[in-house]
């Protein structure tokens, strides 16, 4: 692979596959207008799908270094529209607007590129309206969907099979760790340190490697199994991890939220005066009571989000403890909880262990499946205790 691809795809991690043909796609083999990301939470779907546009765009093919593929990967680029979810689900209206806005002729590049993150979470209507403009699509637009699956009941079949699909793996540790050393100049055994304990998600290591609050809300969930001594500890866990969610989600759209309510009260007309002041005034209401809705749409994903990660820190403990005990050769995922691990496994059976794992698994199904949270952790915190 020359080294102006690499260029383009550096971040794309342990993906050398994906890297080639997307490489090849960008000069012209095997290119379609039409492109699913698929592969496990941190895989790096939207990162190869940016990577991929700024390919696209480059005059070199990806060279990573001039004007196009800066503007790209930042995400200023005025022919590439990245769509992220807010919400739950993303609706027909928008996409509708995506498409409109997609089908028109590049101004910059030498494609109009629509990036949909997150497809799975498409309406029936928006997935609908997307398929039709997938199967006529435009001469120059180029579509980049990304979906954890192409399982049926998440991105539709016909949707599918309308587009290449280019399975992304879930990185190796050791990449993951090289990436944290070189990029973020982190040493080598905090890197794999942390590599080891996001499983996997690139975002997760770099999260962990840089922010200390992200480390201590790990260290926190971690100490969970030896808490639960008891049915009120088992509620008091509970309570404690849902407030540490939905605190560490709390800020992350705060200015962003602030910023989108001042940009539409400034869009319908606050602080004018005159005769249709009072009158647009009163109109303003329900458009802002539809952003508000958004806007506690898009923060509950985000807390329930952060609430997933760390039950899957959690059930990774147990993994741990039951992979000492039965003295397999694989490496820990915590690895600085190694003793703790041995301990919980010499003090557990085999199916204790394997009880815990099931309850936090089955939590995490309740919770996506819209059981309220605090109820379904509550749950799972008695199993731990009781199993």
């Amino acid at each position: 692979m020359s080294a102006s691809v690499a260029g383009v795809f550096r971040e794309l991690v342990g993906q050398d596959d994906a890297q080639r043909i997307l490489a090849e796609a960008a000069r012209g083999t095997g290119m379609t207008h039409a492109w699913l990301f698929t592969g496990p939470p941190g895989s790096g779907r939207s990162t190869a799908a940016v990577a991929f546009a700024a390919a696209l765009q480059c005059p070199q093919g990806g060279c990573g270094d001039c004007h196009t593929c800066h503007t790209v990967l930042g995400g200023t680029h005025a022919d590439v529209t990245r769509v992220i979810p807010e919400g739950l689900t993303l609706g027909v209206d928008q996409v509708r607007r995506l498409i409109l806005e997609a089908s028109r002729a590049p101004t910059q590049g030498r494609w109009q590129v629509l990036i949909v993150e997150d497809a799975d979470r498409l309406t029936e209507a928006a997935a609908n309206a997307l398929l039709k403009a997938v199967e006529e699509p435009p001469e120059r637009t180029v579509f980049l969907l990304c979906a954890p699956s192409t399982n049926p009941a998440e991105i539709s079949v016909t949707i599918r099979s309308r587009c290449r699909v280019l399975g992304l793996r879930q990185p190796p540790a050791g990449a993951i760790a090289d990436l944290l050393v070189q990029r973020d100049g982190l040493d080598r055994r905090e890197a794999e340190l942390y590599a080891a304990a996001a499983q996997g998600h690139v975002g997760r290591a770099r999260r962990l490697a840089t922010d200390a609050e992200a480390r201590a809300k790990r260290h926190d969930v971690l100490q969970i199994p030896r808490r639960l001594t008891g049915l009120g500890a088992c509620f008091t866990a509970a309570v404690e991890l849902i407030e540490a969610a939905e605190a560490e989600a709390s800020g992350v759209y705060t200015d962003q939220s602030a910023a989108e309510k001042e940009a539409l009260e400034t869009a319908l007309g606050k602080g004018g005066t005159g005769k249709g002041a009072s009158k647009a005034a009163r109109g303003s209401a329900a458009a802002l009571k539809e952003l508000e809705k958004r806007q506690k749409t898009r923060d509950t994903r985000a807390q329930r989000d952060s609430l997933d990660r760390a039950l899957v820190d959690l059930a990774a403990f147990y993994r741990d403890a039951l992979a000492a005990g039965f003295g397999a050769r694989v490496d820990p995922i915590h690895i600085d909880m190694a003793d703790t691990t041995r301990a919980a496994a010499a003090k557990l059976s085999a199916e204790s262990l394997l009880r815990r794992i099931d309850a936090i698994l089955e939590c995490r199904k309740a919770i996506e499946a819209n059981v309220r949270p605090r109820i379904a952790v509550e749950a799972m915190m008695t199993r731990l205790w009781q199993s």
